[in-house]
């Protein structure tokens, strides 16, 4: 079993990730921004760490991370102004792959979106494209760390109950947050998962077998 950081830990994802790894014997540390939040995590079985991830430097995140076993990254800024989603979607995520690697942890699964290409196709002055373009170079940063990566991509996340299945190409549809969820934990604890980027939607493939077959 593994001892875990999580980024971005009182999202619905990283909660509902959080008991999922917590109930396999995982020890998980949630990183959160506000202190009120303890709580909710504790309920889930994290740890709460309180740390702004937006004012972390390179070195900040090498000392948040050392001594895990795995990081996952499923912080965002949820939205709101352009510069804000530059600072946590892109620059705080590349400094927590960087130090990631100045810590001496291999392990390292980033949450994205199923878009996050280089022709994501989002136009300059569309109000997505700050997130869009964002996840796409935090991901490229990921495949070209050297760290046992992972870049986990949904498509449009729901709150509808999990199925325990996805489909491959996630470029269209939705899935449900919760099995979103199990594929971070599945590709956490699966050394099939390394070196890749899982897009994926709603579908008819169970989580497991999804995680393990190839692209």
């Amino acid at each position: 079993m593994s001892n875990v950081i999580l980024f971005g830990g009182h999202g619905k994802v990283a909660l509902l990730a959080t008991r999922i790894l917590t109930d396999r014997g995982h020890t998980v540390t949630s990183v959160i921004r506000d202190a009120g939040q303890s709580d909710e995590v504790r309920a889930h079985g994290g740890e709460p760490r309180v740390a702004d991830i937006q004012q972390q430097t390179l070195t900040d995140f090498a000392e948040l991370v050392h001594g895990h076993d795995a990081v996952v990254w499923s912080a965002g800024a949820g939205g709101g102004s352009a510069d804000r989603t530059w600072a946590i979607d892109r620059d705080a995520a590349i400094l927590s792959v960087q130090g990631t690697a100045k810590a001496g942890v291999d392990r390292y699964v980033m949450v994205s979106w199923s878009g996050s290409v280089l022709d994501h196709g989002v136009p300059q002055d569309d109000d997505f494209f700050a997130y869009a373009q964002s996840k796409m170079v935090a991901d490229a940063v990921v495949r070209d760390s050297g760290l046992r990566w992972t870049v986990v991509a949904p498509s449009t996340l729901t709150d509808d109950e999990p199925t325990g299945s996805v489909g491959w190409d996630g470029s269209s549809g939705q899935v449900p947050r919760g099995d979103v969820a199990h594929v971070v934990a599945d590709a956490l604890e699966s050394d099939a998962a390394v070196g890749r980027t899982l897009r994926f939607t709603g579908g008819a493939t169970p989580i497991a077998d999804f995680v393990r077959s190839g692209d």
